[in-house]
């Protein structure tokens, strides 16, 4: 069953759980229960939301992920349950002995799916996507001549072109519109890779190329490179449309994208879903080298009933 992603942003809320239920309480009137079972990413957006302590506990005892959104409207922070995974250990130790030859393979995967993304992201034979393909096809084992940054480079510059030729977009943090959505949007795949990292009984801080000392999430961010041009697709859609403020309905669209059908080897079903057989996958490449990382695919048109 698919986890609802709730986001608690219009009107400051308090938020306990009572008979294993999130209880929303807006001056003094309950307004809304969701069963903490089916609650999958919580998102605060309201500097003046409270919690009980219990209720951050039992989320935690139900994998629910909960994203605290700073002054500026973009995350700032996760609560992470602490993982509960019958084999921790085992697979702690399996990410501390991982060879550096399967970590090249894997990031190579990545990378490949990366920029094979992000081509689908350009228009149908255009010299940049085309230039990507071939970057996509030529990237070698840990991608040792950065196809990743030269693809980066081509995309940004190409991403948006038909829709503003005459100036040309610089992805930056803190550059202007849309960099502020594609921010929310990262944030938000990151935290739910994050959730599927600790649900795998994995450590997000333990990454096979992001590796930086003060970086909590460098495995999260790792395995979110691929899907971050499903986050740029939205984005685009909705800056074309007009829409460049993160309001309601531009972050309502964002995280419905992680509702909608892909597949994973066999399995197909909601993106949130996929997430869990994306980490057995990765889990599969660091027991066997020879195994293949299995990267979500956004399902076709053709087989869109399937995936329902």
């Amino acid at each position: 069953m698919i986890k609802q992603i709730v986001e608690i942003s219009e009107t400051p809320a308090h938020l306990r759980v009572r008979h294993e239920q999130l209880e929303i309480t807006v001056k003094g009137k309950v307004i809304g229960r969701i069963p903490c079972e089916d609650l999958g990413v919580l998102i605060v957006d309201n500097q003046q939301a409270t919690f009980s302590h219990y209720a951050l506990v039992r989320l935690g005892a139900y994998g629910t992920v909960v994203v605290l959104c700073d002054d500026a409207h973009h995350p700032s922070s996760m609560v992470l349950p602490l993982p509960n995974h019958s084999q921790v250990v085992t697979r702690l130790k399996l990410q501390i002995d991982v060879s550096a030859p399967t970590k090249k393979r894997i990031w190579k995967q990545i990378v490949i799916s990366k920029i094979s993304g992000q081509a689908e992201n350009l228009q149908a034979d255009s010299a940049p996507r085309k230039r990507l393909v071939e970057l996509a096809r030529t990237v070698r084992t840990g991608d040792p001549q950065n196809h990743e940054a030269q693809a980066a480079k081509i995309y940004w510059q190409s991403w948006l072109h038909d829709l503003r030729e005459q100036e040309e977009f610089r992805r930056s943090r803190y550059g202007d519109a849309p960099n502020n959505l594609l921010n929310y949007g990262y944030a938000i795949y990151r935290a739910a890779i994050a959730r599927a990292i600790v649900a795998a009984g994995l450590h997000p801080s333990i990454g096979v190329k992001h590796i930086h000392r003060s970086n909590v999430f460098c495995l999260a961010d790792d395995l979110v490179e691929p899907l971050r041009p499903i986050v740029d697709q939205v984005v685009r859609e909705l800056y074309s449309s007009g829409h460049v403020e993160l309001d309601r309905y531009a972050k309502s669209m964002i995280l419905e994208s992680l509702t909608q059908a892909f597949s994973v080897s066999h399995g197909k079903g909601p993106l949130l879903v996929q997430l869990n057989r994306y980490l057995a996958s990765f889990v599969r490449c660091l027991e066997d080298p020879r195994a293949e990382l299995e990267i979500p695919q956004q399902c076709t048109s053709s087989d869109i009933e399937i995936c329902g």
